[in-house]
Order: structure tokens, then sequence, then C-alpha cells
């Protein structure tokens, strides 16, 4: 099968919104996508970009996405987050998946990031051994802490 992998433009979103409610259904959270096709127009494209964004076209469709952002750690100092990684259902298997993640670690080289890091579900045992085959080390003695945006409303509220 023959794809293309490019970076995302503006007029990508529509179908990029499409990947990540798939990918929401997948994770068995349907209603928690709040995003719209207006924000990651605006986020994602303007003077000063909230992410970037890898697209896998199939006949001039966007079948997968690799959608992250530039972060910095204190022990390594630049660093890219890898926030999803999603595959249109019916073209998982077909090396898409490994051609974006190819272009997001190439990426993550040119800029000189000492480490690039996401999230996988404990659950989701394909993409666990998709991401150990190439390499990467799936911490599982770390938790991820999030606070959504009524528990920063809280918070807020009591200081």
């Amino acid at each position: 099968m023959d794809f293309t992998i490019r970076k995302a433009t503006k007029d990508d979103m529509p179908r990029v919104l499409t990947l990540i409610k798939q990918l929401a259904e997948f994770e068995k959270e349907p209603d928690a996508v709040l995003v719209t096709v207006q924000d990651l127009q605006n986020d994602g494209f303007g003077e000063n970009p909230a992410f970037f964004c890898f697209v896998a076209e199939v006949d001039n469709t966007v079948e997968g996405i690799a959608l992250g952002y530039n972060r910095y750690s204190t022990w390594k100092g630049k660093i890219i987050h890898l926030e999803d990684l999603i595959v249109n259902t019916k073209f998982r298997g077909s090396g898409i998946g490994s051609a974006l993640l190819d272009a997001f670690v190439k990426y993550g080289y040119s800029l000189g990031v000492k480490r690039i890091n996401w999230e996988v579900l404990d659950w989701n045992e394909p993409a666990i051994k998709f991401y150990e085959s190439k390499g990467a080390n799936v911490m599982r003695d770390w938790d991820v802490v999030q606070m959504t945006e009524q528990s920063i409303k809280n918070y807020i509220a009591k200081l």
C-alpha cells in the first residue's frame, strides 16, 4: 500500500479531529474530546504553535497522525512529547504507524532533543509491544498525574 508522510496543514485538521475521536472511542472515552477543528487550527498554526503534527495520507485522505509538542526536562534539557500516534483502524498493521513514529523521531533528532516521551495505556498490549520493538522503554513504575480544568478551578478557588 502506498502512503505519504508529511507535516500537517490547517486543512488537515477536520480529518485529524476525526482520528482523535476514533482514538477516544478505542480508549473507552468517546465523550472526552472537547477540542474542535477551530481549536486545532488556531492552536497548531499561529505565531506560536502549541503543537506540531505529521500525517499519513492514503489516496489523498489522512489516515494517521503523530501529534506532539515541545517540552523541557530539568534533568535532560530539550525534549518533545508525542501526545498521540493514531492510525485509522482499517490501516493498522500497514506500516503507517512505524512510518509516523519514524518521522516523529527524525524530527526530534533534527531538533537535538535529549528525549522523546509519551504515555500508553497499561491495557494496550499491542501498542506496548510496538513501542518496545522500536527500542522505547515503557516505564511501568511511573504514574501519570493530571489536573482537569475543573480541578484547576477548584485549586485556584482555594488559594
